[in-house]
């Protein structure tokens, strides 16, 4: 694997790190609530989806931490197309900024990879 796959790939799984941290730990506090555009009501009455959702996240950020650590191609593609397909769902039914933040990084790496 090349180092633009690796440092690309790298990418996607810090900024799934970053989710799983706002959605699990910082839902409610004034940081996640202006990142996610929420009120504190609805921040609080949503936490437990929020920390669901980020779990979530964690699942893919140790899928494609795996495919680094181990050298499995098969595996980074896997997940990179997990996080393709949410990102593509994501900006369907939440917000179309998702595609730009999530999809289009893991695209990026998804070539990165067919390339090495």
């Amino acid at each position: 694997m090349n180092v633009a796959a690796a440092v690309l790939i790298g990418l996607v799984a810090a900024l799934h790190v970053y989710f799983l941290v706002l959605e699990m730990f910082l839902w409610t506090t004034p940081t996640g609530r202006r990142v996610f555009g929420l009120d504190a009501d609805f921040a609080e009455r949503s936490k437990a989806l929020a920390a669901n959702q980020g779990l979530y996240n964690g699942f893919l950020v140790a899928g494609l931490v795996w495919g680094l650590v181990a050298d499995r191609t098969d595996v980074r593609v896997f997940f990179l197309v997990c996080v393709v397909v949410a990102g593509v769902f994501g900006a369907a039914t939440v917000n179309q900024r998702i595609l730009v933040v999530q999809a289009v990084p893991a695209l990026l790496a998804l070539g990165a990879v067919a390339l090495s």
